[in-house]
């Protein structure tokens, strides 16, 4: 009997809540591959969640910073030295040079997983020191990994021009299940998704004073702490609930039972301009019409099939007025809702899948 290929994964997150690495892990061990996810065991981690798949969290002496990234990528690299492997996928820059080195060494085959343009986000590019450190990284490392796949047809592009590497696309989309829609007599809307710098939370929070029902956001992330004082700010606690990470399947009733999402972008990142996030096709396979940001990616499904309110310049008022709209013209919301259900049919992990298994096949082959 043929013996199964080893894939780690190495990721800087919580293992519970990565959607994207739970439906690529789950897929590959599903086709028979021997799959391990390798990511953070942080200081209030909770127990992982059985999945199909091996995990392993490394603890970490620092949750954030220079000297959390120097811990984690020793004992990262000191792992992957030993732990039986054929393939090693590094998930964006964090974890791509003890990646590279322990692949060298060992003289293993090396796999690069762009969810983003790690340079472009603006977390980088507004600290020039970081900036620096992380182009460094990306010119030096993303031209030795030959073998990638990333989200969106414009990061493929951008990656070919600035590194010379042709990587595959796999977009990060939702699997599709049968679905009911809820009678909602309750209407609420949903964010969620990473908490961090560049979501527009600065806009959408004092939005909220002029928006006849409550949000709810789900998601952590490095603009949490500022989103909880905006919300102070503007005296909105009785309006907007903060829930922090929750797990997948309790997102799930979250989302089936919002009336509208919100998928929000700054344009001031090059990587939020090329995005097209989970939470979009999330709201999408149940049924959730929702407010977007007009950038390409979007505009090409919404073109397609309308299941977004599209948006520019998404002040405070504008944003209001968007959601307002989808919460009081129900003809107009409810046509939105039917093109969600058709929409998930052919925007759906399934057919992604089919990509993802035929890269790994034809690389577990080479």
């Amino acid at each position: 009997m043929k013996k199964a290929t080893r894939i780690v994964f190495t990721v800087t997150n919580d293992l519970n809540y990565d959607q994207r690495m739970i439906r690529i892990c789950t897929t590959l061990a599903a086709a028979g591959y021997d799959v391990t996810l390798v990511g953070f065991l942080r200081k209030d981690s909770k127990p992982l969640i059985d999945r199909p798949y091996k995990q392993k969290r490394l603890p970490i002496i620092a949750e954030q910073g220079k000297l959390m990234y120097a811990d984690f990528w020793l004992k990262l690299f000191f792992f992957l030295l030993f732990h039986p492997v054929d393939i090693i996928c590094c998930i964006d820059l964090d974890t791509i040079l003890p990646v590279y080195v322990a692949s060298i060494i060992r003289r293993k085959k090396r796999v690069h997983d762009a969810h983003e343009l790690f340079v472009e986000l603006k977390e980088v590019i507004s600290r020039p020191s970081i900036s620096k450190m992380w182009n460094a990284i990306a010119n030096f490392a993303i031209p030795r990994f030959p073998n990638g796949y990333t989200v969106g047809k414009g990061i493929v592009t951008e990656l070919k021009i600035r590194y010379g590497v042709d990587y595959a696309l796999v977009r990060n989309i939702t699997v599709l299940k049968p679905v009911t829609i809820p009678e909602k007599k309750k209407k609420y809307i949903l964010y969620q998704g990473a908490v961090n710098v560049g979501r527009r939370f600065e806009e959408l929070i004092p939005a909220m004073q002029y928006v006849d029902a409550p949000l709810i956001i789900c998601g952590g992330g490095n603009f949490f702490e500022e989103t909880k004082a905006l919300i102070q700010q503007y005296g909105l606690e009785h309006k907007i609930t903060l829930k922090g990470y929750i797990p997948p399947e309790e997102l799930k009733q979250y989302t089936i039972n919002a009336w509208a999402g919100i998928t929000l972008f700054e344009e001031t990142s090059l990587s939020n301009r090329l995005s097209l996030a989970n939470r979009f096709f999330d709201y999408m396979h149940n049924g959730v019409p929702q407010l977007c940001i007009r950038y390409e990616e979007y505009e090409q499904v919404n073109v397609e099939y309308e299941v977004a309110s599209l948006i520019d310049n998404p002040t405070p008022e504008r944003i209001a007025e968007a959601l307002n709209k989808l919460l009081q013209d129900e003809a107009y919301h409810l046509r939105l809702q039917n093109n969600c259900l058709k929409a998930r049919e052919k925007y759906c992990w399934q057919e992604e899948a089919k990509t993802l298994l035929n890269f790994y096949n034809k690389l577990a082959e080479a």
